[in-house]
């Protein structure tokens, strides 16, 4: 069944092209070899040989991909209110869900995105009239991943040998934002919320081939990080359930996903779950993927396309455990049950 709206919001995982209409973003992955498998070989902005996970979640609800990045359809601003609208992305890459996170690279942060749906609602609410735009968004399906970004910055600055917190206080920050963006969004109509928790951080061929890690190894403190912030995430959403009415959401536990394909990469038919696809030098991950890398020519044997992001045929993956996985990967229920019900209907993204 077709959902009725989908909001992506935040990462590389879900960007389908924002930063490329960003004035001065240098977080942007409109160019080759990016977009190699994509129809026409196009270079959408997406960090991918092809599709990513925000594709596939909107083909199984019933899109041919991704909704369009909300910057894109700010000229004619009217095509927000016509009848073909069923969902807006938001999500911009090497965003996080502090402010802060991303600042140098010129992106859209959290706070932004989420008054850029408050001008979606109101333009909807104009042109639908109030109950019918309320209805739509208390059907539609708001996709969050968030979190990588802040913890990457933060393994930075502390590299750089800069003060940085604690780690139990800067979690507790990214939490605290968390709930914050949620509980505006709910506030502003939207009740559906399908979640992507951080994955195996520490394992990415940017962490595998650091220089101080000779050996090639996932980084544990890294992905101890990301556990943890897990587990709190967990604990929020349970809260916050309680305390919202008609509250829904699907978490997906990203870290075990990419964790297990790691460890038995032979059951999901890859060969290369270590180096990039896409790149050059150690584990090719010392450069972005770009024109001059040396590019893999087995896409579909990879889990990594670049330094951090997944190739296509992972992302497939990614996407068929959040929306129709156990609860081995996704709690309280999949994405699937999540759009389901009362024949609920999809809007997305809000990261890249």
């Amino acid at each position: 069944r077709r959902s009725p709206g989908h909001f992506p919001a935040r990462r590389f995982n879900l960007d389908v092209g924002t930063n490329n209409f960003v004035n001065g973003s240098i977080a942007r992955g409109d160019f080759p070899y990016n977009g190699v498998d994509f129809p026409n070989g196009e270079a959408t902005g997406r960090f991918s040989n092809g599709y990513n996970v925000a594709d596939f979640l909107a083909q199984w609800m019933g899109f041919s991909k991704s909704p369009e990045p909300y910057l894109s359809l700010y000229t004619p601003r009217p095509s927000l209110g016509d009848g073909s609208f069923r969902g807006v992305n938001f999500a911009s890459g090497a965003s996080g869900l502090l402010n802060d996170t991303g600042y140098n690279w010129t992106v859209v942060p959290m706070s932004e995105q989420v008054q850029q749906f408050r001008a979606v609602k109101n333009i909807l609410t104009a042109v639908m009239g109030q109950e019918s735009a309320q209805k739509l968004l208390s059907e539609s399906v708001f996709v969050f991943s968030s979190g990588t970004n802040d913890i990457f910055a933060y393994f930075m600055r502390l590299a750089a040998g800069q003060d940085v917190p604690t780690r139990a206080e800067f979690i507790t920050s990214q939490i605290t934002a968390y709930e914050s963006y949620i509980t505006e969004l709910y506030n502003l109509g939207a009740r559906k919320f399908g979640i992507m928790g951080v994955g195996a951080i520490g394992c990415c061929p940017a962490q595998r081939g650091l220089a101080n890690n000779p050996g090639g190894d996932c980084l544990g403190s890294m992905n101890s990080f990301a556990t943890t912030f897990h587990s709190e995430l967990i604990t929020l959403l349970h809260d916050i359930s309680s305390r919202l009415p008609g509250i829904k959401y699907s978490l997906g536990d990203m870290y075990t996903m990419t964790m297990h394909v790691i460890e038995t990469p032979q059951d999901y038919y890859f060969t290369e779950v270590e180096r990039a696809c896409c790149g050059i030098g150690r584990y090719n991950a010392e450069e972005i993927c770009n024109i001059r890398s040396h590019l893999c020519e087995n896409r579909n044997d990879y889990l990594f396309w670049d330094q951090f992001h997944l190739t296509e045929t992972a992302a497939r993956l990614a996407a068929a455990y959040l929306y129709y996985g156990n609860t081995t990967y996704v709690t309280p229920v999949n994405f699937f049950q999540l759009v389901e019900d009362n024949h609920s209907t999809i809007l997305l993204n809000t990261e890249k």
